[in-house]
């Protein structure tokens, strides 16, 4: 029977599984896999499986009862394999690999950052600030100008955002890096221009959190901020 695998923990750890959902759309039996000093938690897996919202949060709740109490390797969804002898013999030939993940891990969280300015308030500040955007702006307003006038303004203005992007990502991320253990960048999306996630343990999350609201409150409300957390560590497993 193909099994649905949720995450990966110490053979010590809780495992408590009571009352939690699991993933397709008939009710399954929630159960964990020993391996030496390992154990999976995993279910029958679904005739079919799609990401939709009841199965992707179903998948989400394990992990954060797993998180509550103690370390978890969370597993991406989608994750299945043949049976439960595969799952095992998985856990064996990586043990050393998960056993040093899961010391990396214990008494950490993932928190996620994006942010945005929105592209008005960025050209406000350019057409402010540099002298050769506000004479094309200008000249352009006038109507006598070149009618290359308005590609010349709009690649200033787009060096000039991806530079002003770039420095507010990286200004973010020195700021909160004292307090984190690892982080792991992706690329934004949409009007985004930071798109980070960091590891953070126990010891320095107020820290980290306190940081991170100095930060929002310095920036001011041009700058959208969205903090995520504290998550299952995903992006460090």
């Amino acid at each position: 029977m193909t099994v649905y695998v949720y995450s990966i923990t110490a053979a010590d750890h809780p495992l408590d599984l009571t009352g939690l959902d699991t993933v397709g759309p008939a009710p399954a039996v929630l159960r964990s896999l020993d391996a030496g000093p390992l154990a999976a938690v995993v279910s029958d897996a679904p005739a079919e499986l799609r990401p939709k919202r009841r199965d992707l949060t179903a998948h989400q709740g394990v992990q954060e009862r797993l998180m509550a109490d103690g370390t978890v390797l969370p597993l991406r969804f989608g994750l299945t394999a043949p049976d439960d002898d595969a799952v095992r013999a998985a856990l064996d030939q990586h043990r050393e690999e998960y056993l040093q993940r899961l010391d990396q891990l214990e008494g950490c969280a993932e928190y996620h950052i994006k942010a945005a300015v929105e592209g008005d308030v960025l050209l406000r500040q350019i057409l402010q600030d540099s002298p050769r955007a506000r004479q094309l702006n200008d000249d352009i307003k006038a109507g006598g100008g070149s009618p290359e006038l308005p590609l010349a303004l709009g690649e200033l203005v787009a060096q000039e955002i991806l530079a002003r992007h770039q420095a507010l990502a990286a200004g973010i991320t020195e700021a909160l890096r004292p307090h984190t253990r690892q982080e792991q960048a992706s690329d934004p999306v949409g009007n985004d221009f930071l798109n980070i996630s960091f590891l953070v343990d126990h010891e320095h999350r107020e820290l980290f959190l306190t940081a991170e609201k100095g930060l929002a409150a310095e920036l001011g409300a041009d700058c959208d901020v969205r903090l995520y957390g504290p998550l299952p560590p995903y992006s460090f497993v």
